[in-house]
């Protein structure tokens, strides 16, 4: 590094440019050609069972069902993901790799959150039925 500059290739550059194109490219055509999985017009007269929220939102959801204090710790969760870029206190990485040993520790814990949302996520959409309760 040298006066506070990184080399770096334009071909690198070149690629992620290209590469962000192609992907804006095909979901604006994937969003035109395949339809919105949304569910039928809502009628206050019939309320579904199970009320679902939108499956980003299940995992949350789930948590919640266990008990109404659990909204704390995924404030919390929040927190920690604003806060995790700079956990690594005095540690310098001078080149972009994945999972770098200086950072293992918030490697760790970025897994760990993201798996265990995923699992939650996954319970809450195929194994809950009617009334919430668990089914297999």
């Amino acid at each position: 590094m040298k006066n506070g500059f990184v080399k770096s290739s334009p071909h690198f550059f070149r690629r992620i440019s290209r590469s962000m194109y192609a992907l804006t490219i095909s979901l604006l055509l994937l969003a035109a050609l395949v339809p919105a999985p949304l569910q039928e017009q809502a009628n206050p007269a019939v309320t579904p069972n199970p009320a679902k929220s939108a499956w980003f939102l299940l995992w949350i959801q789930e948590l919640v069902s266990w008990s109404r204090s659990m909204i704390y710790p995924i404030i919390l969760l929040g927190g920690l993901f604003l806060l995790l870029p700079w956990l690594p206190i005095g540690t310098h990485i001078h080149r972009a790799n994945w999972f770098p040993r200086e950072q293992k520790m918030v490697s760790a814990t970025a897994v760990i959150l993201i798996v265990t949302i995923a699992l939650l996520t996954i319970v809450a959409l195929f194994f809950r039925g009617a009334n919430w309760s668990l089914v297999f």
